[in-house]
């Protein structure tokens, strides 16, 4: 059996992985749009940051430790086009010529594209001209040369969600001075707005000059010597912006990369993506997607766009052992997240109330900001967390969390992610057994206070004659 795996990041080498790990007789051919099979591009802030010193460390697995399993590679080589019948997909090599490439099942993870938003001038300008968008390791490589050709001592970030975020942080540490703009009303639109806020202020505490609720209209080369870029706009009041910097960055988002299996006949849903089932099966005869070309299975709301790098891992591991006549299924998504911003931590799982609302559940929100740890324990911090359940049912839906880095914050965002893949109660969390040590949490942690916060403003208390179960503060 030849089994062909299109995409050389996380789905398709997830599913090349999986197949040789269950059928050592399986012949598996991954074909590579660029040169850089397997490398992460969660991390290229981090290599522009300096914090990873050298571009080859972002990959997961080298080239040859990814063919030491037998699967095969083709590099810098790009499908064209499927041939369902008879099942052959064509090719164009590294030198322009085409070639077809027969298999006997096919999977598809050509992922996404970054988005480009409606900015005059944007598709006349490149990275020969300071304006770059991210989303490759040739992207990464030429944002690179222009920082450490040009010396620039000014950015603008065009969005500020998780990639934007990180990259202003990553200038920012290489000693530019990072103007960000956000056209929402508050950064990091993922949370609610005044989690956003908080991530805002460590942005201005860290010297970065943030616009919310502004619209970057029009980017134009200068003619004099004093900064290579003009970038105009138009603030919350419509009044207008300008900028003159040294490099502009746009980070706005990605669409799902759909093209080649969109002209082979396979239907398409939410953002475009491609239509998938449990099975990761797009419909035609024997051929798979998975990753960030194709819907995502939400535990909460169905079928929906959410591109996420866990999600394109465990979607492509499905792909591939169904692709051996296997029975796995994608359990869902439930859209768990974080990032870090300089010293902050914010995350995220399940849905906000708006989120929920169109859903059908009946959200209700509430606030706490218990302490990480023991308050007698010198270094507790508060942390920020919001959570969302039902009304009617008192069922988790889910919940945001912001704190300072060594909080935890990402370890406590998976315990709720936890309790929501299997439809706890909010009021059931209390329940959990989890670890407790002064130095590191509290009898209830921090996660079961901020549930028996939203319990106490949300459901009455039973009628019972025994005591009501209380926080535990002497410990």
């Amino acid at each position: 059996m030849h089994i062909v795996a299109i995409g050389g990041s996380d789905a398709g080498i997830s599913a090349a992985l999986r197949i040789r790990e269950l059928d050592q007789s399986a012949e598996v051919t991954v074909v590579v749009a660029d040169a850089y099979p397997n490398y992460s591009i969660c991390g290229i802030p981090y290599y522009i940051s300096g914090e990873v010193t050298h571009w080859n460390n972002l990959a997961h697995r080298s080239r040859a430790e990814l063919e030491a399993t037998g699967m095969r590679l083709r590099l810098d080589t790009r499908a064209t086009r499927i041939d369902v019948a008879d099942r052959r997909v064509a090719l164009r090599g590294p030198d322009g010529s085409p070639s077809w490439l027969e298999y006997d099942e096919l999977v598809v993870g050509t992922g996404a594209v970054p988005l480009r938003p409606p900015i005059r001038g944007l598709d006349q300008l490149g990275p020969a001209d300071g304006v770059h968008l991210l989303h490759s390791m040739d992207d990464t490589f030429a944002l690179s040369r222009t920082i450490e050709t040009r010396t620039p001592r000014t950015a603008l970030v065009v969005g500020a969600g998780y990639i934007g975020l990180e990259m202003a942080e990553g200038l920012a540490a290489r000693g530019i001075g990072v103007t960000q703009v956000e056209m929402l009303p508050e950064v990091l639109p993922t949370v609610d707005p005044q989690l956003g806020a908080l991530v805002r202020a460590e942005l201005v505490r860290n010297g970065v000059t943030v616009h919310t609720g502004t619209r970057v209209e029009a980017i134009t080369r200068r003619t004099d010597a004093s900064t290579a870029l003009q970038v105009s706009g138009t603030g919350p009041d419509q009044e207008p912006l300008t900028w003159d910097v040294d490099l502009v960055l746009v980070a706005v988002g990605v669409r799902p990369d759909t093209e080649l299996l969109a002209a082979a006949g396979a239907q398409t849903g939410p953002s475009g993506a491609i239509m998938v089932d449990e099975t990761m099966s797009t419909g035609l005869p024997r051929i798979r997607a998975a990753g960030d070309c194709v819907v995502t299975h939400h535990r909460l709301l169905g079928a929906t766009y959410l591109p996420l790098g866990t999600t394109a891992h465990k979607q492509g591991r499905v792909a591939g052992e169904n692709a051996l006549g296997g029975q796995a299924r994608f359990a869902g998504s439930l859209g768990t997240q974080v990032v870090k911003v300089f010293d902050l931590v914010a995350a995220r799982t399940g849905l906000r109330d708006d989120e929920a609302r169109r859903a059908g559940f009946q959200p209700v929100t509430a606030g706490a900001s218990p302490d990480d740890h023991k308050a007698y324990y010198p270094g507790a911090q508060p942390i920020n967390i919001r959570v969302t359940g039902d009304l009617a049912t008192g069922r988790l839906l889910g919940a945001q969390l912001i704190g300072r880095r060594g909080t935890e914050v990402a370890k406590r965002v998976d315990t709720f992610a936890t309790a929501l893949f299997h439809e706890m109660s909010v009021a059931s969390m209390s329940d959990l057994d989890l670890s407790y040590t002064p130095p590191l949490g509290s009898p209830w942690d921090a996660v079961q206070v901020a549930a028996q916060a939203w319990v106490r403003s949300h459901q009455p208390p039973p009628r019972s004659s025994e005591p009501e179960r209380t926080l535990d503060t002497a410990i």
